[in-house]
């Protein structure tokens, strides 16, 4: 319990706990979990201790939002990189079609959607590099041409 007292906000979510209510049932009418109230407040080391007790850090509330799209509308890096540790899916759009990562520039916070960018190139790197090297996988192993017209440079674009 000495992670909850790291902010004064976070004494409504323990309440919610408190009174029996599981880490992942939403508390109010638009679905919002703890998980969402502590990405959504910045509030990092309450969000690590959801973590820990199996949060689902992917589950949507009724605007179709991770908490990984609330920690970014509120520019919450410290958050963003609690999720992405702990496998968050970066590429769940919201019901407006929008990635964390997408709100994050759209709400200006320009640290959080290039760290988010930089994950979701690393991530796409690190699929292609499996799907390379795995025998198992028909039809995705690819041979690499370094020398063709659209990449004369050797490197890889994400």
């Amino acid at each position: 319990m000495l992670l909850l007292d790291c902010n004064p906000e976070v004494d409504s979510l323990t309440h919610l706990l408190e009174a029996g209510a599981s880490v992942n049932a939403p508390p109010d009418p638009r679905e919002q979990s703890p998980v969402h109230l502590a990405a959504g407040g910045g509030l990092a080391c309450f969000l690590l201790w959801q973590l820990q007790t199996g949060a689902d850090l992917n589950q949507q509330d009724v605007f179709g939002e991770a908490p990984l799209h609330k920690a970014a509308k509120v520019g919450s890096l410290e958050c963003l990189s609690l999720l992405v540790a702990s496998d968050a899916q970066i590429d769940l759009c919201n019901k407006n079609g929008q990635t964390a990562e997408d709100l994050a520039w759209s709400c200006g916070f320009l640290d959080c959607a290039k760290f988010l960018t930089t994950i979701k190139c690393m991530q796409t790197i690190k699929a292609s590099e499996q799907s390379d090297r795995d025998p198992c996988v028909p039809g995705l192993r690819q041979k690499r041409s370094f020398g063709s017209a659209e990449n004369t440079t050797g490197k890889r674009k994400c």
